[in-house]
């Protein structure tokens, strides 16, 4: 089956609510490709890799996390923006992108999604006085350790993190997918055990080790994989079309 461009457009942009959300980059339809859509490929990143297997596998429409156009970047269509835009615009395939409004979901999105497979019960937000603060709290069923939980995360996202720990029992964690390690205090101010995010900066380690906390970078593309594939099947099933995730795999 197909459904027009702008029904699919219209459907994603309510359903993820995404014209209330303040961003970096401007979420929905970034490029304009064929009118119908039939197969929909999803991926982290709109990578020349992902586009390249896009139109291998003859898709309509691209549906990605991090997509094009961010904030103070150099808007010159040239070079690798150049050869992307070319690749979409050659084969006539829309681009659909979603950033904040991909992380927030309480469905489908990476938050919600990583806290699903790593066997977290949501509480709320990471902080409920600021909501451009997009990480989850939440809690294990059964108490462990900072490092029996890594094998569990390592377990799941097929990837070894960097993990620091502190010795004592994890129940409450925090988390944030991407590149949320400034959030780590934040986190600590929210009384959790543990912190997890994609990425670690030099200062975060210091701030785990002081404050009596343990700290997992599991990798941005890694934690940010499952919310796409989310959205991707929630279109494929609402309007009766073909979905693939493809994984470019990336160690950051």
């Amino acid at each position: 089956m197909a459904v027009s461009l702008s029904t699919l457009v219209e459907e994603a942009d309510r359903y993820l609510g995404s014209a209330r959300m303040a961003d970096y980059c401007p979420n929905g339809l970034q490029v304009e490709g064929r009118p119908q859509v039939r197969r929909i490929v999803s991926g982290v990143t709109a990578s020349q890799a992902l586009l390249d297997a896009a139109v291998a596998a003859d898709a309509d429409l691209v549906l990605v996390h991090h997509g094009y156009f961010w904030k103070g970047e150099n808007p010159c269509v040239v070079g690798m923006k150049q050869r992307r835009l070319k690749t979409l615009l050659r084969h006539d395939i829309s681009l659909l992108a979603y950033h904040l409004p991909l992380d927030v979901h309480p469905e489908v999105g990476n938050n919600a999604q990583l806290a699903a497979r790593l066997g977290l019960t949501v509480e709320g937000p990471l902080d409920p006085a600021d909501p451009k603060v997009v990480g989850l709290v939440g809690s294990l069923d059964t108490p462990q350790t900072a490092l029996a939980f890594s094998r569990r995360v390592a377990q799941v996202l097929q990837r070894e993190p960097l993990v620091v720990c502190n010795g004592q029992p994890v129940r409450r964690v925090g988390w944030c997918t991407g590149g949320g390690q400034g959030y780590i205090d934040t986190a600590i101010a929210a009384g959790v055990d543990l912190y997890l995010t994609g990425e670690a900066s030099e200062q975060t380690f210091h701030s785990a080790c002081e404050n009596g906390v343990s700290f997992i970078a599991a990798g941005h593309h890694a934690t940010e994989r499952y919310g796409v594939q989310a959205l991707g099947e929630y279109l494929a099933q609402r309007f009766a079309l073909e979905h693939h995730f493809i994984d470019c795999p990336n160690p950051v």
